[in-house]
């Protein structure tokens, strides 16, 4: 048994590790290459491994673990902030994307309405697997246009619960009879919500604070995945859906100052299981049925692109997005996704569809899933914004600068004018229009756009740079915006201007050379200046400015391991504090 379950994991590792690198060579995402791995490794090509089904139920804590990462993304707070896009744009994307695809699989599949309902609704869904990464190697998951598309996969991945509850009322199986009612399983729903809720704040957070004081990292880890499957354990003995009761489990502990250590403890399981989730996924596609009728798969694949995208950008149209970013958040989830799988998987036992057609329309997914890079791409140009803005402004371009300077205010007029005084050739981006003209009645030409668009970066030279200085304020630099900055131009040096502590804590980790704070330096040339005006003597001051730094770094190391702005408060210097200090010499 063992030698069997060793076996069958190098096998399965080793087709999944070569496909992937493959696809991920070509731009085409690792979920294909699980996908394709599965199917060659399975028993219609190769026969190396066997047993899709249980490997598939065990991968499925795969898909849980990703809803309880992206819950953890999303603290109560900003889920409130996102709630118009979430339950508007979200909304209205499933109801209409399922109805017309419904409305299509009807048509042209020949198919009754109950057994379209159970295919059309989940292809409504699209692949947050796919479409998260890609706006997070772009930059773009913390922008207008990532928040809009992360809304609608949101209310996608909640969608879940009353999408399984439909299949369970259509379900012809005599087995189903005797299950609970729609309006009782909502009811659950809500009450394990509120459990959930109330579980995190005066539960979970108690543990994770003890965990903490403790210092044991395997412990951190243990607690972690014991959270995301008893949360998922909870929703499963009710018959509702594990993935959304680690979603719940995960928004709880958003704002806990320990959600980054269980984020990077999380993340390695994650990935392995939703990896061998696809993979199974792909053991389990019928190829026969596949390849009997191949004309269908590519024509239901086109319809449902075609169909999907229109009505999205219809939807972005409303919400008075421009038409080319309503037409890109389109074609971003234009494709069927990975809780199709689930779906159709539900609706095979609900009686409602065949394997052969669980497998043709997995097939469909996939295929509409291998579109995406390649419309993306081939799109670009249509989707992406004019970089002029108004008049004879200018977008940057590539001029042989050394350093790029993005924000040209206050902070980024003298960080430029200095590298400028050492002959550094810079490029300077800004979108404030009244400071562009402003600037330039001084001599100083300054492009408009972006700068935290990694398109916009390569078209000023980003790739030929040696320094890249974010000086915009409050907290548009984001930890995922550094990262896929460095990577797509890893010789710049990337320094960040911080708003204050809680910006240099939501950046630790990050690759940049250097974050620096804001009012920092400044502060404390006031503090010598008024301690000079009342005679004290300047060794004095310089021992005052010393051991407020050296505070200062001991308090600011401690919030960074913390990820709490609130940790050792104590070494803040207050007056109880100095007068002890006078007292003490």
């Amino acid at each position: 048994m063992t030698e069997s379950l060793l076996g069958a994991g190098a096998v399965l590792g080793g087709f999944a590790l070569l496909f992937v690198l493959i696809f991920r060579r070509f731009g085409l995402g690792a979920t294909l290459g699980y996908l394709v791995a599965g199917a060659v490794v399975g028993p219609q090509v190769l026969g190396l491994v066997g047993d899709a089904e249980q490997k598939i139920g065990v991968a499925e804590l795969g898909i849980t673990l990703l809803l309880f990462i992206v819950g953890l993304e999303l603290n109560p707070s900003r889920l409130w902030s996102l709630r118009k896009e979430i339950f508007g744009l979200g909304l209205l994307q499933v109801v209409l994307c399922g109805l017309a695809v419904t409305g299509v699989v009807w048509l042209f599949a020949g198919f009754s309405i109950a057994s379209a309902l159970a295919l059309g609704l989940p292809l409504a869904l699209s692949s947050t697997a796919q479409v998260l990464p890609m706006l997070q190697s772009a930059g773009r998951l913390r922008t207008p246009f990532g928040e809009r598309a992360f809304s609608i996969l949101l209310f996608q991945d909640l969608s879940i619960v009353p999408l399984i509850t439909i299949v369970a009322v259509l379900s012809r199986n005599p087995a189903d009879a005797h299950g609970p009612p729609g309006w009782q399983l909502f009811l659950y729903t809500i009450l394990a919500i509120v459990g959930l809720v109330l579980a995190g704040r005066f539960l979970m957070r108690p543990m994770f604070r003890v965990i903490g004081n403790l210092g044991e990292r395997e412990m951190f880890v243990f607690a972690a995945l014991f959270t995301v499957v008893a949360a998922a354990a909870i929703m499963e003995s009710l018959g509702l859906s594990t993935a959304l009761g680690a979603f719940v489990a995960g928004v709880m502990l958003a704002d806990s100052p320990y959600r980054h250590e269980i984020e990077s403890d999380v993340e390695p399981f994650r990935s392995v299981l939703l990896g061998l989730f696809f993979v199974a996924v792909g053991m389990m596609l019928d190829l026969h049925a596949i390849a009997a009728r191949p004309l269908f798969v590519v024509g239901m694949a086109a319809a449902l692109i075609v169909t999907k995208t229109a009505i999205i950008m219809g939807i972005g149209l409303l919400f008075r997005m421009t038409w080319r970013q309503a037409f890109a958040l389109g074609l971003l989830l234009s494709q069927g996704g990975e809780f199709g799988f689930v779906l159709f998987a539900q609706a095979q036992n609900a009686w409602l569809i065949k394997p052969e057609a669980a497998s043709l329309f997995g097939a469909i997914v996939t295929l509409s899933m291998a579109t995406t890079p390649f419309l993306m791409a081939l799109t670009q140009r249509l989707r992406t914004e004019p970089i002029v803005a108004t008049g004879d402004r200018e977008g940057p371009r590539a001029d042989g600068a050394n350093a790029l300077i993005v924000g040209y205010g206050r902070f980024g007029q003298t960080v430029a004018q200095m590298l400028i005084a050492q002959g550094i050739p810079v490029t300077l981006i800004d979108t404030d229009i009244e400071m562009i003209d402003v600037a330039g009645e001084f001599g100083a030409k300054v492009y408009y756009g972006d700068g935290t668009r990694l398109d916009l970066l390569r078209q000023a030279g980003a790739s030929e740079a040696e320094l890249i200085l974010f000086c915009i304020d409050k907290d548009q630099v984001t930890l995922d915006l550094v990262e896929a900055v460095h990577t797509a131009f890893p010789k710049a040096g990337i320094f960040v201007r911080a708003y204050d502590r809680r910006s240099l804590i939501k950046l630790k980790g990050s690759p940049a050379a250097a974050v620096v704070r804001e009012v920092l330096e400044s502060a404390v040339k006031m503090a010598r200046l008024a301690m000079a005006s009342l005679d004290i003597d300047e060794e004095e001051i310089n021992r005052s400015e010393a051991h407020y730094r050296a505070r200062d770094k001991e308090r600011l190391k401690a919030q960074l391991d913390s990820g709490d702005f609130r940790t050792e408060a104590a070494r803040m210097l207050v007056q109880d504090v100095r007068e002890e200090l006078r007292e003490g010499g």
